[in-house]
């Protein structure tokens, strides 16, 4: 079959041929390494997955439906909120063998790095692990990087691994607005070990203390941090603090940035009982401390479920989870309620102008949404 040529209207008089474009034949198959006479199937063609197929593929632990049934969970679409949930229902009592552990840390501080050295580690002991890394929206733009992935090029590439790169989409304490829900899915999948990276904005961090059963706060020597050891925040809330990047020149530096944690730890009062927070030195780049680390969580884990609280801090939260998501959803109401949609205008022109205060304007819309009189 001879090539179609064609040339743009605006090609100049007298030129040759560096303005005619060749359209040459296909090749059926194995050139990109797809077999021959495959066929990709269009997008239509594989979206809507019924319930049955999501759940079952979650239970397999097909990949693919991992991540699809994850995107399904985190949209807030109307269309996608009843079925995820039923999603959800049914998964709900395969994901409770899964160790969750949220990591969180000053910016700079080697999370991505550490994950990745504790992912290897446990992998090569025999676990599955999930990561779930959570990325900042920008308030501008509303995007986000989602760049986790590249930064985990060697455990990206473990069959025993997931990683899902989910933006924070303005929700505050360096989660996603629908993390449990992700983090739900990849324990039913098979992933035994389900770790949350936090954005790391500093001492508001605490969101993910909410829903994990391990909470590891990674810092660095020399940054400045070691006095805010002695301040109530994320510090009080962490099971362990690891001083990383502790080789090189900076190993010095880490030691006593463990020391001086460890005696700002001993004047907080325990989050746990049975069990005294503190401070480790490790090296993500190298490894030396990572093991070490994942021996205080399993300690951790033996102790909390031996004198019960394992299990009380799971019912705390998923009570909180409850009350968290009925606060989601009034707001939801609130404002797709008619009544508010038809007044919000007035009132927001009204409160910005300067003719009413807020508090009088709040009370008229809740009225309007709940139709009370004032």
């Amino acid at each position: 079959m001879a090539p179609q040529t064609s040339r743009p209207e605006w090609t100049p008089e007298g030129a040759g041929s560096e303005f005619t474009s060749h359209v040459l034949a296909g090749v059926m198959g194995g050139h990109d390494g797809m077999e021959a006479g495959r066929v990709m199937r269009p997008a239509s063609a594989r979206a809507g997955l019924s319930v049955d197929e999501h759940v079952a593929g979650v239970l397999a632990g097909d990949r693919s439906i991992l991540a699809r049934t994850i995107t399904l969970v985190e949209s807030n679409a109307p269309a996608h909120m009843e079925k995820g949930q039923e999603v959800l229902q049914r998964l709900l009592p395969h994901s409770e063998a899964a160790l969750r552990v949220g990591i969180t840390g000053v910016p700079g501080a080697g999370k991505s790095t550490l994950i990745e050295a504790l992912g290897m580690q446990l992998i090569g002991a025999g676990h599955k692990v999930a990561v779930l890394a959570i990325d900042p929206t920008s308030s501008l733009t509303r995007g986000s990087i989602l760049g986790d992935k590249t930064r985990m090029t060697r455990l990206v590439r473990e069959e025993n691994a997931f990683i899902r790169p989910s933006p924070t989409s303005g929700m505050l304490g360096g989660v996603a607005r629908k993390t449990r829900e992700s983090m739900l899915v990849c324990a039913a999948a098979g992933f035994d070990v389900v770790l949350i990276e936090t954005v790391g904005t500093g001492q508001s961090e605490i969101s993910v203390r909410s829903m994990t059963d391990f909470f590891l706060l990674v810092l660095i020597p020399g940054g400045g941090d070691e006095l805010q050891g002695i301040k109530k925040g994320v510090v009080e809330l962490a099971d362990a603090i690891a001083v990383n990047k502790a080789d090189g020149p900076l190993r010095i530096k880490a030691e006593a940035a463990r020391a001086e944690y460890n005696r700002a730890l001993h004047y907080l009062t325990p989050g746990t009982p049975g069990w005294t927070p503190r401070a480790y030195t490790c090296s993500a780049a190298t490894g030396d401390g990572v093991a070490a680390l994942w021996q205080v969580v399993e300690k951790y884990v033996t102790i909390t479920r031996t004198n019960g609280f394992f299990a009380e801090r799971r019912l705390r939260q998923n009570l909180e989870w409850l009350h968290l998501l009925v606060d989601e959803q009034l707001r939801t109401y609130f404002y797709a309620h008619p009544a508010v949609q038809q007044l919000l205008p007035h009132i927001e022109q009204a409160v910005a102008a300067g003719e009413q205060p807020a508090t009088t304007a709040a009370r008229q819309l809740l009225a309007a949404a709940t139709n009370l009189q004032e």
